[in-house]
């Protein structure tokens, strides 16, 4: 009888690996890694490797303790476009960032723990950690959150032909490297159908793809008490991403004057990392940067922001802010991939000048704010809580583990 057999059906020891220190829950990424954490660790054991911060390596938080079997912590190396490194990585075959930043200590890490402990599944979260995948043991292995759609927009959209053929050169890259992980793996996640059809464009052989949208979970947020500010805007998100970026320079210097030119005392709160970047100027903007509690921010405000015009995947900011009855404005590139109505669930706007005005009817409209949350909270606990979503992943590990 076989190990996993000689034990009850439901349980299994995990190896989980993570680029991002899922707690505190400060951006998407985090987020979803720590609610597939808390599913996975209501039948499974959890072993979790991952990088963190520099701030962040001084103690494993209770939360992650709590749930997991095993947490071991690493320095993430940020990517570092000047370094030798980093150049060498344009005659490889690895995507130059991976390249860069891959960590033999990492490596050596979950060797150590895989000769120590017979995992009966490996589950890597993104592309960073897929990467390890070929230089480990044969394992039963899911690739967690695959993602293609940053690239292929960046190619669509050039807005010259040699920043296309730059980007057609990242995504034939991107798309060889992809077919050569994938064969490592007994299956992949992605967060869309729109995802899926991406990557499954690319691949040229058969794989195992399926969607596990970005998921909250609901019961996590009863605790949150809000105390609301009148005329409050929030935008949550690392400044160090990209595309977080270039939404907060395009709404303060395009959006932002034309709301507080009718609504003069509004303000808005920016949370998540700064990474150093300059915003515009403009009054009555917080930048909080790093905010252990970011639920309750979001619960205070009036109106939860999302004017994202770049990027893949799906806005789990957008998910958080319905669950905590906060009512959202996004842009159509911002709720790409969910199942989402204008003028049910949120609203949404395109141009300055429209972003704006819906914004204003949000400050403005009482009525309409309780109408928005009521039918956003409903789509959530009906399509994105972790009691709907968790089970799908589940039943993914059975195929992949059968014996479980």
């Amino acid at each position: 009888m076989s190990r996993l057999r000689s034990r009850t059906r439901l349980q299994m020891d995990i190896l989980f690996l993570s680029q991002w220190l899922p707690y505190p829950t400060n951006n998407g990424s985090k987020l979803r890694i720590y609610n597939l954490l808390c599913g996975l660790a209501h039948r499974h054991r959890v072993t979790l490797l991952s990088f963190a911060d520099e701030c962040e390596l001084n103690s494993v938080p209770a939360e992650l303790s709590a749930i997991c079997r095993e947490v071991q912590i690493l320095p993430r190396q940020k990517f570092d476009p000047h370094s030798s490194r980093s150049r060498l990585g344009f005659f490889s075959q690895t995507p130059r960032s991976l390249y860069a930043t891959y960590s033999q200590e990492m490596e050596r890490r979950i060797k150590q723990s895989m000769s120590s402990t017979s995992y009966d599944l490996v589950i890597a979260s993104q592309l960073a950690m897929a990467s390890y995948m070929p230089f480990l043991p044969k394992l039963p292995a899911l690739f967690e959150e695959a993602e293609l759609g940053l690239y292929y927009d960046q190619f669509m959209n050039a807005s010259s032909s040699r920043a296309r053929l730059r980007y057609a050169l990242t995504w034939a890259k991107q798309s060889h490297y992809l077919n050569f992980l994938l064969r490592h793996f007994s299956a992949c996640t992605v967060v869309s159908e729109r995802e899926r059809a991406l990557l499954l464009s690319c691949v040229s052989e058969k794989h195992m793809v399926e969607v596990v949208p970005n998921f909250v979970n609901l019961c996590a947020y009863k605790r949150v008490q809000p105390s609301p500010e009148p005329n409050t805007l929030i935008f949550t998100g690392s400044l160090g991403y990209f595309a977080n970026h270039d939404a907060m320079v395009w709404f303060l210097q395009e959006i932002f004057p034309r709301i507080r030119a009718s609504v003069p005392e509004s303000q808005l709160i920016i949370t998540g990392d700064h990474g150093d970047l300059p915003l515009p100027p403009a009054e009555n903007v917080i930048r909080k940067g790093l905010v252990g509690d970011v639920a309750s921010l979001i619960a205070s405000a009036g109106v939860s922001l999302v004017p994202i015009r770049q990027g893949g995947g799906t806005r789990l900011k957008i998910l958080e802010a319905m669950a905590l009855r906060t009512p959202v404005v996004a842009t159509t590139k911002g709720v790409e991939g969910l199942e989402v109505q204008h003028g049910k669930h949120l609203l949404i706007a395109d141009t300055p000048e429209d972003f704006a005005r819906q914004t204003i009817r949000l400050l403005n409209e009482p009525e309409l704010r309780r109408c928005l949350k009521e039918h956003a909270y409903r789509l959530v606990a009906e399509r994105y809580d972790s009691s709907i979503v968790m089970p799908r992943l589940m039943n993914l590990l059975t195929q992949i583990v059968p014996s479980v």
